[in-house]
């Protein structure tokens, strides 16, 4: 897909703060530390435009990226930061929940799962919940370059083994490896989501 623009919009802490104009939505999910600004940044080959921060947890809101003019990247909070309180914890939960849940406009969930390491509960939780909701979805394997192709192998063989019956694609923010796949997935939601509305 060519972009032609992308901007961010606005940051929704509430419901009352979601975009209103009925663009359909790609909704980003995964733990604070999992690389979700740096495939949002490449992915749209923008440096920048989604902040990164060496403070996971950072993002207490739903951040909304118009791209194109015709559909909308959700940025929404990581979870399962240790070091933000629990009642915080328990804000994003409900925020995420209510938003997956609710939101009419989502055509696509990507759940992003760190490829060093084995899916943690709250990953399979969220997994759970998209398939038990019948969202559709698609998981991505972030900092495949930080593994050999062997090691990377094996680790994408655990995830599906944690998250069974999901597309998993690998990807990594500084080759661009996964990035072609990703917009695919990407363009075919929004064609669909074109074809049902």
């Amino acid at each position: 897909m060519k972009i032609t623009s992308a901007e961010f919009t606005k940051s929704a802490f509430n419901k009352s703060h979601w975009t209103t104009d009925g663009l359909p939505e790609i909704a980003f999910l995964g733990r604070s530390n999992v690389g979700k600004s740096s495939l949002l940044n490449s992915l749209l080959q923008r440096k920048g435009l989604a902040r990164t921060s060496n403070t996971p947890g950072r993002t207490q809101s739903i951040n909304f990226f118009l791209i194109n003019e015709s559909f909308y990247f959700a940025d929404l909070p990581g979870y399962g930061y240790a070091k933000v309180s629990k009642t915080m914890r328990h804000d994003w939960g409900e925020m995420a929940e209510e938003y997956l849940a609710e939101r009419d406009e989502l055509a696509l969930s990507i759940q992003l799962v760190d490829s060093r390491h084995q899916p943690t509960t709250l990953d399979r939780q969220l997994y759970e919940w998209l398939v038990y909701h019948r969202k559709i979805h698609l998981i991505v394997a972030t900092k495949a370059d930080k593994l050999s192709s062997i090691k990377l192998k094996k680790s994408l063989q655990e995830i599906e083994r944690s998250l069974p019956g999901s597309k998993i694609i690998a990807y990594s923010a500084l080759t661009g490896k996964g990035r072609d796949e990703i917009w695919r997935e990407i363009a075919d939601a929004l064609e669909k989501r074109r074809n049902f509305s």
